[in-house]
Order: structure tokens, then C-alpha cells, then sequence
């Protein structure tokens, strides 16, 4: 990995704080779902309270680059060490105040949280890790995403248990709290000169004016709509199939996140090698041979189980080989890309989510081959115009 800054500790200790402080937001991030019988019962609010204001934090990808170009204005340190502060206060609110509305501002908060602290540690490591390795050290950061579902989670479920919904937040923002420290003390100083800070309207300029980087974003709708027109109703499938709702989302909450860290760890082993944009055009092409299979898995639980293992495990693959393909395109708006990045992922789900439903009435074949049909899209686009310098 290459290095511009020898002070601070090493980079790949860098990098291995970086992925402890995604566990940690993850974590907070994605506890929320398994758990949302007990805590709307714990606010005194219905399911639907409570799903509405995920949807609210979800909505807020759509201000990515409004979000991320604090991480090109102010430097990817302060960016990093803001989005780990304000998780903090985001959870130790609920600790105090452990009702539905400081429960509504923390969910906003975190979303906030993730859109920051993703996009400025994506585009530190385009800064710092040379493009021949960016795949691998993004990987290592993006099991802060997995492992937050394998084990944070779980966690999260014990305390939960044991101590009421709010047990987790003073936790994490303890947590938070020690990120902050390490990471403060870890990473050099970055911030860039005054006249050198591009404003938003300037890092959205560069961004719109460079053909491959409104590529890459089509791209990025394209891929997180497909995997969303089957992950809105994978688990209408398994009920409709097997008629066991509870224990097989369960067995399906674990293979997901079993497959994440394979995807994970499949780029850290092979993406580097065979190039950053073959490894995406090679995931995509995977991933829809994975939703085409998907429906004609249906005849036995373990054959589906298998099929959400290879769709989960295909996705993962491609959008953690794609993320370091995006920060080598826009150099000077890393930040802004990569958030924007998360907008278009965003606003393709949003997509997927109203289509899944009505294509499901038809059955899982149809959303298999509307995916199908999103994939191939993306891969011409990918093909024709988003070129970096590995081919």
C-alpha cells in the first residue's frame, strides 16, 4: 500500500481502525432491523411509527454530496472524526432519553453518520493506497459491514435481552467515543489549504462535467436497483415457499451475512489481481446468472438458501469492487463522488423497492429477470464509458 504520510501510525493500522470504526457505525446502523417488534413495544409506537422513520433515514442518501463534500472541504480526518463524534451523540441521546422522538433523531443522526463517515473513508483510501491494492484495502474496511450483522448484532440482541431495547446505544457511544480517540491520534492531519478546498457547487461541477463518473453512477443505480427488486421480497418468498417465516429468515439473516464477508473477502483475495473494472463487469455478470436462479431454487429450503448465498455473496462482490473503481475517477471531488455514489445506490433502491412488490404479484421469475434486464444495462454501461487505468 503506498503511503504520502509517514507520521501518524501505519497505514495498515490505519485501515484496520477505519474497519473497527465501521463495525461500530454498522452495527448501529443495522441493529435497528431484527429488533423492531421490541423496540416500537419499548417506545410505545406500531411497527409502522418506526418504518416510517427508517424510511426518513434512508431518504437522506439522496443529500449525499451535499453530505460527503465535507470530507473534500475539511479534509477526510475532520470528516472521519465528525462522523464517529456524532454517532456517539446519536446514541448516547437514546441512552438518556430512551423515547420515540430522541429514537426518531438518532436513526436520522446515524444516516447522517454513514453517508459522512462512508465517503471520506473511501476517498482517504483513494488518497493513500495505490490504485494496484485500493481493492484490497477497501474490502478490509467493508467488513465493518458484514461483521457488524455477525456479531455486532447479536450482541446488540443479548444486551437487549438483558437489560431492555436501549440497552446498545450507551454501549456504542462509548465506543464511539474511544473510535474517536484512536482515530484522532492514529491519522495525520489533512485538512487542505483554504484557496485548495473545493465547495460543493464546484466538487458537483467536476463531478458532472467527467462522462465516466456519470457512468459510474448509472452504474451504481442500475446494480442497487436489481439487488433491491429481490431483497424487498426474498423473505415473501421464503414464507410463500416453505411456510416457515420465522425460522427461515433467521436462517436467511445468517447466510446473508455469511455471504457479505465471503463477498469481502473474495475482493480483498482476487480483485486487485485481475483488474478493478473486470472484477465489476465479472460481478455483474454473476450476479444476474444469480437472480435468474434464484426463482427455479424454490423446490427445497436449502436450495434456496443456497440460491440468497450466491445473489448476496455475487452483489457484495461487485459493489465492494466497484466502490475503489469510483474513487480513482474524480480525484478532486473523492468525497463528493463517492457520496453521490451512495445516492444513486439510494435512489436505485427506492426504485426497486416500489418495483419489487408489484413484479412479485407475478412471481419471483419476474423480478429475477427485471434484475436481469438492470444488470445488462449496467454492464454495457460499464463497458462503454467507465474507464480507468486497469483495462
Amino acid at each position: 500500500m503506498n503511503e504520502t504520510n509517514t507520521s501518524g501510525a501505519s497505514l495498515s493500522v490505519r485501515i484496520a481502525l477505519i474497519a473497527v470504526a465501521r463495525f461500530i457505525t454498522n452495527t448501529g446502523y443495522r441493529m435497528i432491523y431484527p429488533f423492531l417488534p421490541v423496540i416500537a413495544r419499548g417506545v410505545g409506537v406500531d411497527l409502522q411509527a418506526i418504518a416510517l422513520a427508517i424510511t426518513a433515514r434512508s431518504s437522506l442518501g439522496l443529500a449525499g454530496p451535499l453530505l460527503g463534500s465535507v470530507g473534500d472541504r475539511y479534509g477526510r480526518k475532520a470528516a472521519m472524526l465528525g462522523g464517529i463524534g456524532l454517532l456517539s451523540v446519536a446514541m448516547l441521546i437514546v441512552g438518556l432519553w430512551p423515547t420515540f422522538p430522541t429514537l426518531v433523531v438518532s436513526l436520522l443522526l446515524v444516516g447522517i453518520v454513514k453517508i459522512i463517515l462512508d465517503s471520506s473513508i473511501q476517498a482517504y483510501i483513494g488518497d493513500h493506497v495505490s490504485y494496484a491494492r485500493r481493492g484490497q484495502a477497501i474490502a478490509i474496511t467493508e467488513l465493518g459491514w458484514s461483521t457488524a450483522f455477525l456479531f455486532g448484532v447479536p450482541v446488540a440482541g443479548w444486551l437487549i435481552a438483558r437489560a431492555g431495547w436501549a440497552a446498545p446505544f450507551p454501549l456504542l457511544a462509548l465506543l464511539g467515543v474511544v473510535m474517536f480517540l484512536l482515530l484522532w491520534r492514529a491519522i495525520p492531519a489533512d485538512a487542505p489549504h483554504a484557496d485548495s478546498r473545493p465547495s460543493l457547487a464546484a466538487g458537483v461541477r467536476l463531478v458532472l462535467a467527467h462522462r465516466p463518473a456519470l457512468a459510474g453512477l448509472i452504474v451504481a443505480l442500475l446494480v442497487g436497483g436489481a439487488n433491491e427488486l429481490v431483497n424487498i421480497v426474498f423473505g415473501a418468498w421464503l414464507e410463500v415457499s416453505f411456510g416457515l417465516q420465522v425460522a427461515a429468515l433467521g436462517l436467511a439473516s445468517a447466510v446473508i451475512g455469511v455471504a457479505e464477508l465471503a463477498g469481502e473477502g473474495t475482493v480483498a483475495a482476487f480483485t486487485d489481481r485481475i483488474g478493478l473494472r473486470r472484477a465489476v463487469a465479472l460481478g455483474i455478470v454473476l450476479s444476474a446468472l444469480s437472480a435468474l436462479a434464484l426463482p427455479l431454487l424454490d423446490d427445497t429450503l436449502p436450495g434456496a438458501l443456497a440460491g440468497l448465498f450466491f445473489f448476496y455473496l455475487t452483489f457484495e462482490f461487485t459493489y465492494v469492487s466497484f466502490l475503489p473503481l469510483m474513487t480513482e475517477l474524480v480525484p478532486g471531488a473523492r468525497a463528493t463522488l463517492m457520496a453521490g455514489n451512495y445516492a444513486a445506490v439510494s435512489v436505485g433502491r427506492m426504485v426497486g423497492a416500489l418495483a419489487g412488490p408489484l413484479l412479485f404479484e407475478i412471481g419471483l421469475l419476474a423480478n429475477g429477470i427485471t434484475a436481469v434486464v438492470a444488470e445488462v444495462v449496467a454492464l454495457a454501461v460499464l463497458l462503454a464509458f467507465v474507464r480507468t487505468g486497469d483495462g
